[in-house]
């Protein structure tokens, strides 16, 4: 599901008179990689990167995914049945997923301010704590998105911010993730990753398919969000209205935050 808004994403792609030809259909779309290699190299993109690209497949799943997309029009009770089952059995899910490692959690509460519900209640909803992480190869993903006049406009950022991620070693040229290039254990959306990743294990690498670094990129990304330690989170809430910056879905907002207030308990 695509989230994660880019309106303050600090990359600029290449002026409109150079842009590389978007198109419907995958006919164009090797042309349009030489042209694009061109914008990316300008920005900065690196030989890695620039492999990556050159070896991208343009991908039918991901149109395919794209042009049956629906959005969310479910009423809550709906969404809550189809989504978690009910927010008893998810939360008590959560909680057994936070106590493998509750000192973990408490952490990321004391540096960003943000409850272990909300962020557990997130890597839930988006990949089933890490089980179901999507099967489609982010760099072929991104780019046939980005390719894509449909929305070329919107993907284009992260299309550049992929192939920066290639270059350094945050992802790997053929590592997959969601239909739309979302990746890791909650779905970031490349330009988010490279702006919000954390490098929490101290590793030296910022890996989203890593929990401990793709958990505390997401409380990042809420507090950078204006996410205010300590306040109510509930509908009607600054901090519940922060929550639309990850998911404009009205039932989805609601769903994180009732699961959140179960699982802090």
């Amino acid at each position: 599901m695509l989230r994660q808004t880019i309106a303050a994403l600090a990359i600029v792609t290449a002026p409109a008179a150079t842009a590389a030809t978007c198109g419907n259909d995958s006919s164009g779309f090797e042309r349009w990689k030489q042209q694009f290699a061109q914008e990316a190299a300008a920005l900065g993109v690196g030989a890695s990167g620039l492999r990556a690209l050159a070896d991208a497949r343009y991908s039918q799943s991901t149109i395919n995914a794209d042009r049956n997309q629906t959005g969310v029009r479910y009423e809550l009770d709906d969404f809550i049945r189809i989504r978690l089952g009910s927010l008893d059995n998810f939360a008590a899910q959560a909680r057994r997923v936070k106590a493998r490692a509750p000192q973990y959690y408490a952490s990321l509460e004391q540096v960003y301010g943000v409850p272990a519900g909300i962020i557990l209640a997130i890597h839930g909803m988006e990949t089933g704590f890490g089980r179901t992480m999507g099967n489609t190869p982010v760099i072929d993903s991104i780019t046939t998105v980005a390719y894509d006049c449909r929305r070329s406009d919107f993907f284009t950022p992260h299309a550049i911010a992929a192939l920066q991620m290639v270059d350094r070693g945050m992802l790997a040229p053929d590592q997959r993730g969601a239909a739309h290039g979302e990746l890791g254990h909650t779905q970031f959306l490349p330009g988010n990753a490279l702006r919000y990743g954390v490098d929490a294990d101290a590793n030296g690498r910022i890996d989203l398919y890593s929990v401990s670094d793709a958990l505390a990129s997401t409380a990042n990304f809420l507090r950078q969000k204006g996410w205010r330690p300590g306040a109510p989170y509930q509908e009607g809430s600054h901090n519940f209205r922060v929550l639309n910056e990850w998911n404009a879905a009205t039932v989805y907002q609601q769903a994180i935050a009732l699961s959140a207030l179960r699982i802090d308990g």
